[in-house]
């Protein structure tokens, strides 16, 4: 088709206004900034929440960037959700419990003693079981936006101390969650609440005789595998149930597709941190060089997992949500103690 100069000037005033407009549809916006505090230290932050800002960072392409601050950098761990509601912080990484959550959700948070056997319990039970939904609405009501729970390693033993009996946990002063502590405390355990940065030291000082905080990945990747020479392959809980949450305005503000990119991001590092736990536990119990693996006789730690039912009913008291949230741990294992194995162990 000839091209007349008349329709060549008629295409350029069409294209003109599109042409002129181009500039401030691409123009760059400022990004939003965002302040991320994890409960971990550097050196497991590095595993186990970094994965989840790279993503986004990289993602965002410059629409939002977020900087990541590990264990007590801005305030200290049991200050976290207050920071969060005030806007001091703008994300948090972290459990209910050594946040100091003013929910009903704090007691749960962490290590809930024998309501996980894995790491894949934890997904199960908020997407599967309803506890999302029960996290959600409990935070909402707080002024703070829960975004999502994963699983990640159990909760075993590292001593200086040998323990190879239940008598061996009578007066061991140990480094470990708030409900776990509590949980402990029937069998002699002495919990010390210190700063986490500050729990290798307290070993090698004799202020602590070891933790009750981790599996075996995180024993070696922070150090505390240098100051302590026993891990105990009996554990309290099978998967540490930790969460993602935002200050409510500044999730509310942000645009739906940036949402939907820092949802992602989550899931990613959560796929990330599955294996990296599940792989690490095995390889390291196999042929780690740091720890000497010692185990309780199973007839003897049945004692312990029967002191846990007592423990629910306890918990199940004090409120409805409280109530609601154990009957799921009772249904679930219910079905995974039906299931056999590997489920069930």
């Amino acid at each position: 088709m000839t091209l007349t100069r008349r329709k060549i000037l008629s295409g350029a005033a069409l294209a003109a206004p599109a042409a002129l407009a181009a500039p401030s549809i691409g123009r760059a916006q400022e990004p939003i900034k965002w302040r991320f505090q994890t409960y971990a230290g550097a050196a497991l932050g590095e595993q186990v929440t970094k994965p989840i800002v790279d993503y986004i960072n990289t993602a965002a392409q410059g629409e939002l960037e977020i900087e990541l601050y590990y264990a007590d950098q801005i305030v200290p761990t049991g200050e976290l959700f207050q920071a969060l509601q005030r806007g001091t912080i703008d994300a948090v990484h972290s459990d209910d419990d050594s946040m100091a959550s003013p929910t009903p959700m704090r007691v749960f948070g962490g290590y809930f003693p024998f309501a996980t056997k894995h790491i894949l319990d934890v997904p199960v039970l908020f997407q599967q079981y309803g506890l999302a939904d029960i996290w959600r609405a409990e935070y909402e009501k707080v002024g703070v936006t829960w975004l999502s729970a994963a699983g990640q390693d159990p909760c075993n033993f590292n001593t200086k101390k040998e323990i190879t009996s239940l008598a061996d946990l009578d007066g061991l002063k140990l480094y470990t969650f708030p409900t776990a502590g509590r949980f402990l405390a029937q069998f002699g355990v002495v919990p010390v609440n210190i700063p986490y940065e500050d729990a290798e030291v307290a070993v090698q000082t004799g202020e602590l005789d070891g933790m009750a905080w981790s599996g075996i990945t995180e024993d070696y990747t922070v150090g505390w595998a240098n100051v302590t020479d026993y891990f105990l392959t009996n554990n309290i809980s099978g998967a540490w149930i930790g969460s993602i949450f935002v200050n409510q305005q500044r999730w509310a503000d942000l645009p739906e597709h940036l949402k939907t990119l820092v949802m992602a991001g989550i899931k990613a590092a959560d796929t990330y941190r599955n294996q990296w736990y599940w792989g690490g536990e095995a390889k390291l119990r196999a042929t780690g060089d740091k720890l000497q693996l010692r185990s309780v006789p199973p007839e003897e730690w049945a004692e312990v997992e029967n002191a846990a039912k007592a423990f629910w009913k306890e918990i199940a008291e004090e409120s409805e949500v409280h109530a609601k949230v154990v009957s799921v741990f009772e249904e679930y294992n219910g079905v995974i103690n039906q299931a056999g194995p590997p489920y069930n162990f």
